[in-house]
């Protein structure tokens, strides 16, 4: 994804020390290491601020989870002092990655994607990053092209006449990236953040599919 193991050790000797508290500025590092680090697009997106969606909207379809129409996107391989200024033109923004580009992503409920992180981790399966949502919703990355490829894959996993929790996210969709603010409920974190295993070389959607299905199942069997 254009960096090196010596590229990221230079990124973060120059990277400010993370404060006590999230602010503005531990936003813009964390879209610097989006772009500079692991190869990803980032746009700035809308905040649900007293109940109201920032984009001042009135009859705003998403509220607080969607790109700001003004923003421009930071582009993969923003340097730190590119990707803090970026974003110091758009204050309070949230931090949404664009989906389809470097990566899609499988959506399903956080109870179910934590079993099944688990599993999978035992398996010994290559792995992306994975993060879950206040909401309830886990979504883990995988390489570009699932969308298109879900219901041929969950036909031939023999999933495909199961009333499953789970989705498939790609070109056109957005999602809210730690540390940002998702819908006014509390920050995104990560079950699984990005590093130099899970940040390059995503997982194809086969191989991670036959598990989170079968977790969605147990889950809907269990409620």
């Amino acid at each position: 994804m254009g960096f090196t193991i010596g590229g990221i050790r230079d990124f973060r000797a120059t990277r400010p020390a993370r404060p006590a508290r999230r602010s503005r500025s531990f936003e813009g590092t964390a879209v610097a290491e989006y772009t500079g680090l692991w190869g990803w697009d980032v746009v700035a997106g809308a905040r649900l601020v007293r109940g109201e969606c920032s984009c001042g909207r009135e009859s705003c379809l998403s509220p607080g989870d969607h790109p700001l129409e003004y923003a421009s996107v930071v582009p993969a391989g923003t340097t730190l002092d590119g990707a803090t200024a970026a974003w110091a033109r758009t204050p309070g923004a949230s931090v949404l990655l664009p989906v389809g580009r470097s990566f899609d992503v499988l959506e399903v409920s956080t109870v179910a994607g934590q079993r099944a992180l688990v599993r999978l981790e035992r398996m010994g399966l290559p792995l992306g990053p994975v993060s879950a949502t206040p909401a309830g919703r886990a979504y883990f990355f995988v390489a570009p092209g699932a969308a298109a490829e879900l219901p041929q894959l969950l036909y031939r996993t023999g999933w495909d006449d199961a009333d499953l929790d789970l989705r498939c996210l790609g070109a056109g969709d957005h999602i809210t990236a730690p540390p940002s603010d998702h819908r006014g409920l509390g920050p995104v974190r990560w079950l699984r953040p990005p590093s130099l295993e899970t940040g390059e070389g995503l997982p194809p959607a086969r191989m991670l599919l036959g598990t989170l299905a079968y977790f969605c199942h147990r889950v809907a069997v269990a409620t």
